[in-house]
């Protein structure tokens, strides 16, 4: 309990606050790094796993890489890189790096989400007459969003993780704050670092929550209430006695 307040001092002292290595500007490196990565990150996978969803073409090749890819270990990946780019290269081994570990499960959600639509509902849009396109703007995409804000949810908060480790390679970051007081055996400052990170993964995966909760369709959502509705057990016990 000592050093958790101790870990709350610490992010509190003014000292935190200026500088060049002030939380703030350790938060803004962070938060670029992660959004940098998740928009190239997107602007990859979105549209591939949206044609594979769509055709369904590809998928065994997109599950195989995903696999692989969340399978390698990111701090052996980071260190990889940055040894291939050079040392002048660090921070685009950096973002190459949080790019390839984003990719899988922005790649998943954007495929499963048009592979869980029912396929009857697409049959009938092509039925009332809708192009290939007007059936993937107005049907499968609207209708797998929510998976996709899942796949980007998933995906933000293993860059948040990888972020902090990124320091060990001279990047900054909220991660700093541990790197720099391992070996100064700060435990007040890691643990600082580490509540730092972790709050900053909630409130991450809160916003996404939320998103991902509102982008669900009002028809889906009404579809649900009424579902749930006919299973409660007051309805089912009236069901039956009639």
């Amino acid at each position: 309990m000592n050093l958790f307040a101790d870990a709350i001092r610490w992010i509190l002292a003014p000292a935190q606050w200026t500088g060049p290595y002030a939380l703030p500007v350790l938060l803004g490196q962070h938060l670029l790094y992660t959004v940098l990565s998740l928009l190239v990150a997107a602007a990859i996978a979105v549209p591939a796993g949206w044609l594979i969803g769509h055709t369904g073409r590809g998928r065994e090749v997109a599950v195989a890489i995903s696999g692989a890819a969340r399978a390698i270990p990111s701090f052996g990946l980071l260190i990889l890189l940055v040894l291939l780019f050079g040392v002048l290269q660090v921070p685009v081994a950096a973002l190459v790096t949080l790019v390839l570990l984003a990719i899988p499960s922005i790649l998943a959600g954007a495929y499963t989400g048009i592979e869980a639509i029912d396929p009857r509902v697409v049959d009938a849009a092509k039925a009332v007459g809708m192009t290939p396109w007007q059936v993937f703007w107005k049907v499968e995409f609207p209708l797998g969003l929510p998976l996709l804000v899942g796949g980007l949810r998933a995906a933000t908060l293993q860059v948040i993780a990888t972020v902090t480790i990124a320091a060990w390679v001279n990047l900054g970051g909220l991660g700093f704050p541990i790197i720099q007081g391992i070996p100064l055996g700060r435990f007040d400052q890691v643990l600082a670092g580490a509540l730092l990170v972790a709050a900053l993964a909630l409130i991450a995966d809160l916003l996404f929550a939320l998103a991902q909760r509102a982008v669900v369709p009002a028809g889906v959502r009404a579809a649900e209430g009424r579902s749930a509705d006919e299973h409660r057990p007051g309805r089912v016990l009236r069901a039956a006695r009639t």
